[in-house]
């Protein structure tokens, strides 16, 4: 019995390795699970369900495989892919979560969730999230021409690569009173998440009690995984 977690692949047509390693990945490793979560930026970048790269549909097709199988998947929404869909969603038969979750897994009590909205010092990041994650701009961008928001994705991205060269790395790390303050609303003491492509399981004071924080690595030169098992939470790393 195991179920599995895994974020941050950014797949995209300029990484070839890394799609096929998570086509592996479904194929020998995601089909012996209880279910497979993705804790967002499953893809580099999402401009819409119309977009019609074939990566799209060679990935929809795969995971709609795995549930054939028996593996439900379910997805949480990334900081690169929060405009995937219903239609995506029903093509590869993912189940859309919300922005945070609470699992029973094996009797534990685990809250998932991306990892972005952790990083609150980051005020200009969080300031951008609450704006692109308005229900009206997301309406009007997904109106416009499949060809304006290839180009309006790409001018963001280069403008965010250039603003997280001059932050620091504690920056757009999580804050650890709000990691603590979701703990404690949520009423659990584990949380796994992604984002922050910085892997470990980090052991926590929380009012005394123990709590404990596992973050995904990201897909860059090798796969990350969170297995967890009624026995255990293990971080493992492994070749594409």
């Amino acid at each position: 019995m195991a179920t599995l977690f895994i974020a941050d692949l950014h797949l995209s047509l300029h990484e070839p390795a890394i799609t096929a390693g998570f086509l592996r990945f479904l194929r020998h490793e995601a089909v012996h699970a209880d279910a497979l979560y993705i804790l967002g930026d499953l893809f580099d970048a999402w401009i819409g369900d119309d977009d019609p790269q074939p990566l799209h549909a060679t990935v929809a097709a795969e995971v709609y495989k795995l549930h054939q199988r028996g593996v439900p998947c379910y997805f949480v929404h990334g900081n690169r892919d929060f405009l995937l869909g219903k239609r995506f969603a029903d093509e590869s038969a993912m189940t859309l979560l919300p922005t945070e979750t609470v699992l029973d897994l094996y009797g534990q009590k685990i809250l998932i969730l991306h990892g972005d909205t952790l990083c609150t010092d980051d005020h200009a990041y969080q300031k951008f999230r609450r704006r692109v994650h308005n229900p009206f701009i997301q309406r009007l961008f997904l109106r416009l021409p499949l060809s304006l928001r290839v180009k309006i994705a790409n001018k963001m991205r280069a403008a965010s690569q250039q603003a997280n060269q001059q932050k620091t790395q504690q920056i757009m790390d999580v804050n650890p009173e709000k990691v603590r303050e979701r703990l404690r609303h949520h009423q659990v003491n584990t949380l796994i998440h992604g984002h922050t492509h910085r892997p470990a399981i980090h052991q926590i004071d929380l009012d005394g009690a123990h709590a404990r924080r596992a973050v995904l690595g990201a897909w860059h030169q090798a796969g990350s995984m969170i297995k967890v098992t009624p026995q255990n939470i293990e971080l493992i790393a492994f070749p594409f």
